[in-house]
């Protein structure tokens, strides 16, 4: 199967890009560190989406969002927004997907038949990128408003890490749930 853009991948994009960033500044009110971070409640969404949908569709969920919610809740700020948030948050939802994928299992009923291992290896992987994330978006962030590293690294991963812990949980929930999609929406 090959894969490619087509309009309704590219609809999907903006579709889950736009609700991710409208979940995020409307459904997440508790600011961590007012003007650049809250609690994001839905941060596991993007990852999830990856998973469903595929890295790419995951990427561009995760980094639209990123862009709307910024926009939408008046937290953007420029460069650091556009560039290291949106591309950070992006690959931290793309790449848990795409390295669990890795091994030629493209089906994600195939992926999620031995639970407990897929638990395991998903939390793994979404931590680990989601801790790359804030370690990255941190260095930004302090650059950009001056505030001290550290304090960026310890609320972003107060306001990313723990909800990013549910992406298995929901994956599987959903997964049984979502294989008559995949005749319709091709897996990208």
């Amino acid at each position: 199967m090959t894969k490619k853009f087509s309009f309704v991948n590219i609809i999907f994009f903006v579709v889950f890009g736009v609700l991710t960033g409208v979940l995020w500044a409307y459904l997440c009110p508790i600011p961590l560190i007012p003007g650049a971070v809250h609690f994001r409640t839905f941060a596991f969404i993007i990852v999830v989406i990856g998973y469903l949908f595929g890295p790419v569709t995951g990427f561009f969920a995760g980094y639209i969002g990123t862009i709307c919610w910024a926009l939408l809740s008046g937290n953007f700020i420029p460069l650091h927004s556009p560039l290291a948030d949106g591309i950070t948050v992006g690959l931290s939802a793309a790449l848990p997907a795409l390295i669990h994928l890795r091994n030629g299992k493209k089906d994600l009923l195939e992926l999620t038949a031995n639970k407990g291992k897929f638990i395991a290896v998903s939390l793994f992987w979404s931590i680990l990128f989601g801790i790359l994330m804030i370690l990255t978006t941190s260095i930004s962030l302090s650059y950009f408003t001056g505030l001290e590293y550290t304090y960026c690294v310890i609320w972003i991963g107060i306001a990313d890490v723990v909800p990013i812990a549910l992406t298995p949980f929901v994956v599987l929930l959903l997964a049984k749930r979502m294989k008559n999609i995949r005749n319709i929406v091709p897996y990208i």
